[in-house]
């Protein structure tokens, strides 16, 4: 049994100023049954998905939970989360039989269990009303039974935890929770072997108090006797004179109040940090997921998986967790190693007020781009997951030189929270696809693809369509082949990037400056010649110029008066506004 889809009406940022419409949910997200997990950039709902499942499946911890008002969505007096668990076996499906609805017909038909939580607030106070979980076929379903509902409590690991408090000893705590459940301990009470060791560690106990060790001979050591001596003479004074003490620790306990007494820790390790902690943390929460013979859901809900884990123990968790079989596991994270570390099929980009995965069914990648992107998305590229704007760039002198070339315009890329992303080679499709829908809605995050258009000087004029007709037949090809959806494309006018910056009017003496100043032994008498030939054979030091003239732009020893006239880096501009959404 797993949590297959999720709908919000009117919850937090999801929502919407129309009025309340039961076929129009305003998201409406489908899971895989293993990971999944959420990204992208700050308040973009990640927390507010989390939160919607835990209102209504409620957690196997004690946490507090309720509606308020900060839960409608401005303007609006009705909320409605809707889950639909699929995937139910049959000793999972008898705790709710009354409830379930069942799909197809036949041999196909499978059970559903659909949950809704529908909350209402008086419009003139905004006071939220009663309100409860209900299941069923139909719309408003009916309430579901709290024997049922114990079945539904999912595990929860809270952004900001304090894994050390849920670890130590002390009632009802975490640790303690989780132990009972599992099968070692479950159903059990004075019968448990761990009740018999009590018994015999007091049998010790009692032996120090009366001078003796736990074999009952002598021991040098008195103080506990006499102390103990002492005590029952004030007994007998205040109490009986045939009275005795005894000193142990309680047998009155029940199993539960003895495995609160238990804490976690890392044999030989004293005083772990908190990435430590974090991962025993976790390490218990798995142990309480995999339990046997349970027949509820199994699911755990992980906000902000990094909490305390420098970048290697982030791989290593998100390792462990992909390898998790027959439980569904939700993440949030905010981390691009975790990002990279990723099947792509398991994530679900969050931004605007959709969340929208990026599995085969999704997205216009091929299934040869997943395999490719899996192993060439590293941690540099994933920040693509979670910018408001990308600019796609074959190259280092690209990603070199927009930065700067933005301030020059007036625009701070980090500002507008634009990243570039160097694909370090010309598979654009491969990376924009990511953004590209088989169905809407789509992603409204502008992908601009900065490219050059790679027709040398004695290429560009056409036998038949006269001046320039190989140029525009090559412009008009890429525009085709990136160009939908949210992706842009933004193509050299003049074969390269570099060649472009020679020909322009604010940067060609400097860029032929520093061009002569790296290849000091060329003969640069007739440089269009030169930089051809440089061009075409490979040799030119393309980065090291870009690093140069970069920083040129920043120490504003170029003249950017006539930037907005320049048409050959007119391209690199309309690709930066694009970006920034402006």
């Amino acid at each position: 049994m797993y949590l297959s889809n999720l709908k919000l009406w009117n919850f937090r940022k999801f929502g919407s100023d129309a009025q309340f419409s039961i076929e129009s949910p305003n998201l409406d997200l489908n899971f895989n049954p293993g990971l999944n997990v959420l990204i992208g950039e700050n308040d973009s709902g990640k927390s507010a998905i989390i939160d919607s499942i835990r209102h209504v499946l409620k957690t196997h911890s004690y946490d507090w939970l309720r509606i308020d008002g900060d839960d409608f969505h401005i303007g609006q007096h009705r909320l409605r989360i809707e889950l639909s668990l699929r995937g139910i076996e049959p000793d999972e499906g008898k705790n709710f039989t009354e409830f379930l609805s069942w799909e197809s017909t036949g041999k196909e038909a499978s059970p559903m269990l659909r949950l809704i939580l529908d909350v209402q607030r008086n419009h003139t106070s905004n006071q939220v009303l009663p309100y409860e979980v209900r299941a069923g076929a139909d719309s408003d379903g009916k309430a579901l039974s709290p024997e049922a509902k114990e079945y539904l409590k999912v595990t929860y690991l809270k952004p900001l935890r304090d894994a050390e408090e849920e670890l130590i000893a002390r009632k009802n705590s975490r640790l303690s929770q989780i132990l009972i459940g599992h099968e070692a301990f479950k159903g059990h009470g004075y019968d448990h072997l761990l009740i018999s060791h009590l018994k015999d560690f007091n049998g010790s106990i009692e032996n120090y108090f009366e001078g003796k060790d736990t074999a009952g001979n002598d021991i040098k050591d008195l103080r506990g006797k006499e102390l103990k001596s002492e005590i029952d003479t004030y007994i007998r004074s205040l109490y009986d004179s045939s009275k005795s003490t005894g000193l142990a620790v309680t047998e009155r306990w029940q199993l539960k109040s003895l495995l609160e007494k238990l804490e976690l820790s890392i044999r030989d390790e004293i005083g772990p940090g908190l990435g430590t902690l974090n991962r025993l943390f976790m390490a218990s929460e798995l142990l309480h997921l995999n339990k046997k013979n349970w027949a509820g859901i199994r699911l755990g809900l992980v906000e902000e998986l990094e909490a305390h884990l420098h970048p290697q123990a982030q791989m290593q968790a998100i390792e462990t967790f992909q390898k998790q079989d027959g439980v569904q596991l939700i993440l949030t994270t905010h981390s691009p190693n975790i990002g990279s570390k990723l099947e792509l099929k398991n994530l679900i980009i969050c931004h605007g007020a959709h969340a929208l995965p990026l599995g085969e069914e999704y997205t216009e990648l091929d299934p040869d781009d997943y395999a490719f992107l899996q192993r060439f998305l590293d941690v540099t590229k994933a920040n693509l997951f979670f910018a408001k704007g990308l600019i796609l760039v074959e190259g280092w002198s690209e990603e070199l030189i927009l930065p700067e070339l933005a301030k020059m315009a007036g625009r701070n890329l980090t500002e507008k929270g634009v990243a570039i992303i160097n694909v370090q080679s010309l598979a654009f499709t491969r990376y924009a696809n990511i953004f590209k829908r088989k169905n809407e809605p789509h992603f409204k995050k502008p992908v601009a693809i900065v490219t050059d258009v790679d027709i040398p000087l004695d290429k560009e004029d056409g036998d038949v369509l006269g001046d320039k007709a190989n140029l525009a037949k090559a412009i008009k090809a890429k525009v085709d082949n990136f160009d939908g959806q949210c992706v842009r494309s933004f193509i050299a006018p003049r074969w390269t990037l570099e060649y472009c910056l020679s020909q322009s009017v604010v940067f060609k003496e400097k860029f032929a400056e520093i061009a002569k100043a790296v290849h000091n032994r060329s003969d640069w008498t007739d440089f269009d010649g030169m930089l051809s030939k440089k061009l075409i054979d490979g040799t030119l030091a393309k980065t090291e110029i870009a690093s140069r003239l970069a920083q040129a732009m920043a120490d504003k020893k170029i003249d950017g008066a006539k930037l907005n006239e320049d048409e050959n880096i007119s391209y690199l501009l309309k690709a930066i506004e694009y970006a920034c959404g402006d």
